[in-house]
């Protein structure tokens, strides 16, 4: 277990919120990376800690078979301003496990979550996210780590 420092996001929600029964999430988590990537808006985020991409899984209805929202942005310091058309997401300060994925993307992500919804951790259902960086960067060999709270 670690517990993470809180920190602030800026970039894009899904308009609703998903579920994982029939791949639902697959469908709309995958077409907001599409917009993301598409309309870069990586480069738009002002204020950026680091290059990196945070995948945010949260306001869960329940456990992982319920409703919840998702989110992808860039850390940013507290001042930083949201660009029109963007939005902002505070992480709290939380306790979290690691869970590793690696391999081709984004299989390794896909079948990590498959594992994490088998196992027995005790999730929070909080504020879980994926990091995507350097190590990420090569689809055919991948390495993502992520938090799950709890």
């Amino acid at each position: 277990m670690i517990k993470t420092e809180g920190f602030t996001l800026i970039g894009i929600e899904l308009g609703k919120k998903t579920y994982n029964a029939k791949g639902q999430s697959a469908i709309d988590c995958g077409s907001l990376w599409q917009q993301f990537i598409s309309e870069d808006i990586a480069n738009k985020i002002t204020g950026k800690l680091s290059n990196d991409v945070y995948a945010v899984y949260f306001d869960y209805e329940g456990d992982h078979t319920k409703p919840y929202s998702f989110f992808i942005g860039c850390k940013v310091s507290n001042d930083a301003t949201i660009p029109e058309r963007l939005d902002s997401i505070s992480i709290p300060e939380q306790n979290c496990t690691v869970i590793t994925a690696k391999g081709k993307m984004p299989d390794c992500v896909a079948n990590a979550w498959q594992e994490i919804w088998k196992s027995d951790t005790e999730r929070a259902y909080g504020y879980d996210f994926e990091v995507y960086n350097e190590l990420s960067a090569d689809w055919e060999n991948a390495t993502v780590d992520i938090y799950l709270s709890i």
